[in-house]
C-alpha cells in the first residue's frame, strides 16, 4: 500500500516537460532565422545601384577576367612539336660528313 501511494500520489510533471528545452531551442532558431531574413529584406529593398547603373556595370571586369583566364590557359599549354623533329633520330638515309 505504501508503494502504491508513493507511485500514485506523487506530483507528476506536465506531459511536455521533456520537450520544453527542444521547443525553446527551436523557437530561438526560428527567431534568429526570421531576423536574418528581415535584415536581408531590408538590405535588398534599398539597392546600392539603380537599375540603369546596374545594367552592364561589370562587363569590362568580366571581359578582363576572361582574357586573363585565356592567357593563363594558353601559358599552361605546351609548345607545338613537329613530328619530323620528334622522329629525326630514326633517319638513316642522311649523309654524314667525315672530317
Amino acid at each position: 500500500m505504501f508503494l502504491t501511494a508513493l507511485l500514485l500520489l506523487r506530483p507528476h510533471p506536465r506531459p511536455a516537460v521533456d520537450w520544453e528545452a527542444l521547443a525553446a531551442a527551436a523557437k530561438q532558431n526560428m527567431i534568429r532565422r526570421l531576423e536574418i531574413e528581415a535584415e536581408n529584406h531590408y538590405c535588398l529593398s534599398r539597392p546600392f545601384l539603380t537599375a540603369e547603373q546596374e545594367r552592364g556595370h561589370a562587363v569590362a571586369r568580366r571581359a578582363a577576367a576572361f582574357e586573363g583566364l585565356k592567357a593563363a590557359q594558353a601559358a599552361q599549354f605546351s609548345a607545338h612539336r613537329r613530328l619530323e623533329d620528334q622522329l629525326d633520330h630514326l633517319n638513316v638515309t642522311r649523309r654524314r660528313s667525315w672530317p
